[in-house]
């Protein structure tokens, strides 16, 4: 069966978000090191990357690497770093070939220097792409980006650049890394965990949520059209009442 079909392309999702998560526990079950599942796990982004830009999906984000996992076995670290630029590497290609525009949110400063080039490199290069944004949200933490937001715009306000009754909304996610993104619509998280790991806290207010047991370097893109099926079938009514929406 195709899943594919049964998606409706009026009503996808403008920005999918998703937790990664499962790549350690694919490797154990496999007897392997937790560094085999995070290689096995870029198959997986560059699949659901592509089935993405197939769908007509604008903005995917990704969450890579947490501020969290700075505090993880240091070998394992130091392997996701070299994963990830090898991996901006050879992906740069697809990315072109896809005219996917490659984004990057979270503390970069604190990702090594060899990372921190390749990334820029590759975000510089395809910059002018416009089919998709693909985000990565790398040394990312939802609280430290809100504790930013809220400092960046106490000064504004200090130096009278902002006064205190102008703040809404709009201003905040003007400060916030994702300020050229729009809302998430679906957050997708795999490997049976059901939480939100301190991502995109602000972005997914109302963003419909779908967790699959399905460990990430098994996630495939049939995996991807199950959640938007699942997400198209939700009725989105935003504090409304069904009634008001018909």
């Amino acid at each position: 069966m195709n899943l594919k079909e049964n998606i409706q392309t009026k009503t996808l999702p403008k920005h999918i978000a998703i937790i990664m998560d499962g790549n350690g526990r694919w490797a154990k079950q496999k007897g392997m090191l937790r560094a085999f599942g995070h290689e096995n796990g870029t198959k997986s982004v560059r699949e659901t990357v592509e089935a993405s830009a197939e769908l007509g999906i604008k903005n995917l984000t990704l969450y890579a690497f947490s501020t969290e996992n700075w505090n993880r076995p240091k070998l394992e670290v130091q392997t996701l770093m070299k994963l990830l630029v090898s991996s901006l590497k050879k992906e740069i290609k697809t990315l072109q070939d896809n005219n996917i525009k490659l984004a990057a949110i979270g503390n970069l400063q604190t990702l090594p220097k060899k990372v921190y080039k390749e990334l820029n490199e590759v975000i510089e290069s395809t910059k002018s792409n416009n089919r998709m944004t693909l985000t990565l949200a790398l040394s990312y933490g939802s609280r430290e980006e809100i504790l930013n937001t809220v400092k960046e715009i106490s000064i504004k306000v200090k130096n009278n650049i902002i006064s205190p009754e102008k703040i809404d909304e709009s201003i905040i996610n003007e400060h916030l890394y994702t300020q050229n993104l729009p809302d998430v619509d679906l957050l997708i998280r795999t490997s049976g965990e059901q939480r939100i790991s301190n991502f995109l806290l602000w972005q997914i207010a109302y963003a419909e949520l779908y967790f699959t047991s399905t460990l990430w370097p098994d996630f495939t893109k049939q995996h991807l059209y199950e959640a938007i099926i699942e997400y198209q079938k939700r009725e989105r009514r935003f504090g409304k009442t069904s009634e008001q929406l018909s």
